[in-house]
């Protein structure tokens, strides 16, 4: 009875054992199976926040989601340097399968650290001048997104109608960012070939936006000011100060415009992200690679008036814009 016994136990192991090996090469098998993707997003605000949102999103509307067949690593920088470091390292080290970078500095940062794993930028204006890829039409690297480039020029018209009397306008950008440089050079040309005058103010960081805005109020006439990462998360101030001196804040973004400008003919930042997630598809699928995507522009732009803004400075809006006031 006890050699069947020891048997028998001997028996049970040995399917124990087969057992539990099987299970770990099937969790195994399941665990190298799974899509990971990295998403790493320059800091917080309403433009930064949608496009991710439509990235997310247009995976799951396509197959991929998160917690099932997907793992989205998501990490933000606050707008750190230091941080958007420490997340590429991350994402490098645990070799994701793609990954998505919101806004200039964050693509710069992870497109430093690989030239091997899939990168898609979106929130980012101009991919050649940032020295992302080679060209907008054939960027020949591991890079390639979306691109937030506004209408200028239709945006200086539009700041025109909402505050016809200007004669100077004030732009305000951040010094340091790429994409706010090259948005204020158009902006200063689109104005000067309006008839009209410039005064700019730059900041470095967030905490000059109270000094540069007041500075900025008293020698213009109206304010323009670009997509830009460190104004969007600092709209409310500009709002208190030109709210005070009657003064049309006209934006790059409509994020902007609702966060405390006065309007925006700009991007739809949800928009722009889902449009991004459906070039991740491609990619996930194996149907193309970065070097051989173009950089897409928005397929479209909307107008956005804030109602509140527009009546705490007396803004009078002209009857064929009255439906985007909001």
């Amino acid at each position: 009875m006890k050699k069947i016994t020891k048997k028998l136990a001997l028996g049970l192991l040995v399917m124990v054992t087969i057992f539990s090996a099987a299970c770990s090469n099937e969790a195994s098998n399941s665990q190298s199976d799974q899509i990971t993707v990295g998403v790493v997003q320059y800091m917080d605000h309403v433009a930064l926040d949608e496009a991710r949102k439509g990235f997310v999103d247009a995976l799951a509307d396509n197959g991929y989601k998160d917690g099932e067949n997907l793992a989205i690593d998501l990490q933000n920088a606050q707008g750190d340097q230091s941080n958007l470091s420490s997340i590429s390292d991350r994402f490098v080290n645990n070799n994701v399968d793609l990954v998505l970078a919101i806004a200039t500095p964050a693509a710069q940062a992870v497109a430093g650290k690989t030239t091997e794993i899939p990168i898609l930028a979106t929130a980012v204006t101009d991919y050649e001048a940032a020295r992302l890829v080679k060209s907008k039409d054939a960027p020949e690297g591991n890079v390639s997104g979306t691109t937030d480039m506004s209408p200028i020029k239709e945006q200086i018209d539009l700041l025109m109608k909402l505050a016809p009397d200007a004669k100077t306008v004030g732009v305000l950008y951040t010094s340091s960012e790429d994409n706010s440089i090259l948005q204020a050079n158009m902006a200063k040309e689109a104005i000067e070939a309006a008839g009209l005058k410039y005064e700019e103010v730059t900041v470095s960081n967030s905490n000059e936006v109270q000094q540069a805005t007041q500075a900025i109020v008293d020698k213009c006439d109206a304010i323009y000011i670009p997509t830009d990462n460190v104004f969007a998360s600092a709209m409310p101030v500009v709002n208190g100060i030109a709210g005070q001196s009657k003064t049309a804040v006209i934006t790059g973004e409509t994020g902007m415009a609702m966060a405390g400008g006065l309007a925006s003919l700009g991007i739809n930042y949800y928009d722009l992200g889902y449009q991004t997630g459906l070039m991740g598809i491609k990619i996930l699928k194996g149907e193309a690679e970065p070097a051989t995507m173009p950089i897409e522009p928005a397929s479209k732009f909307n107008y956005v008036i804030n109602g509140t803004t527009a009546e705490e400075i007396g803004t009078v809006i002209p009857d064929d814009l009255q439906e985007y006031v909001k």
